[in-house]
C-alpha cells in the first residue's frame, strides 16, 4: 500500500525533469540596477547562466553594454557564464532546496578612490 501522501504517478524519470527553485534578488548597496518585480524563478536545469542573465536582462530592461553579475555562495562567488543551472544548483543550492543568487552591477565591484588631503 502506498504512503497517504505519495503520489504513484510520478516517476522518479519525472522528478529529473522538475524546474530548478532559484531565489534572485538585487544587492543590499546596489544603486545602478532596478529591482526586479519578482526574485523567485523556476529555471530548466539544462539553461546556462548566460541564457538566464539574458532573461534577467530583458526582465530589468537594461541594454547589452551595462554590466552586472550574478553572485552565488552567500555573495562570494561568481560562476562561469557557460555553466548549467543545475551545474551551479547542484554546486551552491541551500539545504532548503533553493539556489540563492544575488545580482550586482560593475559599481559593486570598484574600490573607492580616496581623496587627496
Amino acid at each position: 500500500m502506498p504512503h497517504k501522501y505519495c503520489n504513484p504517478k510520478i516517476s522518479i524519470s519525472d522528478v529529473a525533469l522538475l524546474p530548478l527553485q532559484i531565489i534572485l534578488e538585487r544587492y543590499p548597496k546596489e544603486k545602478m540596477l532596478p529591482a526586479l518585480d519578482k526574485t523567485k524563478f523556476l529555471v530548466p536545469e539544462d539553461l546556462t547562466m548566460g541564457q538566464f542573465i539574458t532573461i534577467i536582462r530583458n526582465r530589468m530592461c537594461i541594454g547589452s553594454t551595462q554590466a552586472f553579475y550574478f553572485l552565488v555562495d552567500g555573495n562570494c562567488s561568481l560562476v562561469s557564464m557557460s555553466s548549467t543551472m543545475s551545474e551551479v544548483y547542484m554546486t551552491y543550492k541551500d539545504e532548503d532546496g533553493f539556489l540563492y543568487m544575488t545580482y550586482a552591477s560593475q559599481e559593486m565591484f570598484v574600490a573607492p578612490v580616496s581623496q587627496p588631503p
